[in-house]
């Protein structure tokens, strides 16, 4: 697969202890990226952070959160993206989904 330079990154933060049909919802996301042929998709684990509720997620030495902040994220290209929208917006109940201009400088496979 080729990417244009010009693609686009689609975040979506959302909790470690999301789930969609018992499995992590994070996970769910990748493979549905997969399925749909997306470029590819980076699951990302925070330390700490907060969300529209304010309440504080952290990994603390003392005190391990099992809901870090987590953040999925896939570059691609708009038209591609637009694929996944419908599912994202029926199993993300909470969290924050953005999407921006990427500069695609390399993309390569074996």
């Amino acid at each position: 697969m080729k990417l244009p330079e010009e693609g686009m990154l689609l975040r979506i933060f959302i909790g470690e202890s999301d789930h969609y049909k018992g499995k992590s919802l994070y996970e769910q996301i990748v493979l549905k990226a997969r399925e749909l042929n997306l470029a590819g998709a980076t699951v990302l684990r925070g330390i700490m952070g907060f969300g529209a509720d304010s309440r504080m997620h952290t990994a603390k030495l003392l005190r391990l959160s099992e809901d870090l902040p987590v953040i999925v994220e896939i570059v691609d290209t708009d038209e591609n993206l637009q694929k996944i929208l419908p599912f994202l917006d029926e199993v993300v109940t909470e969290g924050l989904i953005t999407i921006e201009k990427a500069r695609v400088i390399k993309y390569r496979h074996k």
